[in-house]
């Protein structure tokens, strides 16, 4: 299969996938469920990965602008960096490594034991009943992680001006605040809807499209994570430059 050819078939999947009539009464727990695994499942890992942002960032930050602009300064530099990039993108690609896998994982494991097949002789969508709260609940979770990601970073890297690069936390606060940008937040939330998209459906595409046993859900796993990483970055590139270029 060539490039045009997979992106073309990937594309088809996620408007198979999501462009049907939704019947949310039937798809509202499952797209509950699916909120929950993507975003309660993800947080620890996320509050985790947002720390270390946040600490690498204040560092990085204070080794930049040390000695040639006032302390705020840092505040406004963390903060946008924060916003803009370093939560959205850290928190997608931990979504990806853990989501995407085990949503290839799952749904192929049910299509090497006709699961699937079982569920088109009853007469129900697998699309509707697999892909779309999938694809739904990952749309509703990673905004929020994301959000939570910049709180854990902002907070975390604040601390750590305070106590130890003697930035006392008003001063970072005015940086962050008085030099706030509403497009910095909203941009960084706008991918994250992107990276959403293509992190459930890279994972359900690679599960629907298994071929024989075990051996192939592991690779699916693995197509789907990498494939997902791949289209984050890409999307990452292509919303900053509408956004921001």
């Amino acid at each position: 299969m060539n490039l045009f050819s997979a992106i073309g078939d990937f594309s088809s999947f996620f408007f198979r996938s999501l462009f049907i009539p939704w019947q949310l009464r039937q798809s509202r727990d499952r797209i509950v469920h699916q909120v929950y695994e993507v975003g309660i499942g993800s947080l620890p890992i996320i509050l985790v990965i947002a720390a270390f942002a946040g600490l690498v960032s204040i560092v990085q930050t204070s080794y930049q602008v040390a000695g040639t602009v006032p302390r705020y300064i840092m505040g406004m530099t963390v903060g946008r960096m924060v916003m803009i990039e370093l939560a959205p993108i850290l928190t997608a690609l931990m979504v990806s490594g853990r989501c995407a896998s085990s949503m290839a994982a799952e749904i192929g494991t049910m299509r090497v034991t006709e699961q699937i097949d079982a569920l088109e002789i009853m007469a129900i969508d697998p699309y509707r009943f697999l892909s779309l709260p999938r694809i739904i609940g990952t749309f509703i979770a990673l905004p929020v992680l994301t959000v939570i990601a910049e709180l854990d970073a902002l907070l975390v890297s604040g601390a750590y001006a305070h106590f130890f690069l003697d930035v006392p936390f008003g001063v970072f606060n005015y940086g962050l605040t008085n030099l706030f940008y509403a497009r910095d937040f909203f941009g960084g939330l706008v991918k994250s809807l992107f990276f959403a998209l293509v992190i459930a459906t890279a994972g359900c595409y690679y599960g629907f499209n298994v071929r024989g046993g075990a051996r192939e859900v592991g690779r699916a796993a693995t197509y789907a994570v990498v494939t997902a990483s791949i289209l984050v970055l890409a999307l990452d590139f292509l919303v900053a430059l509408v956004i921001f270029g």
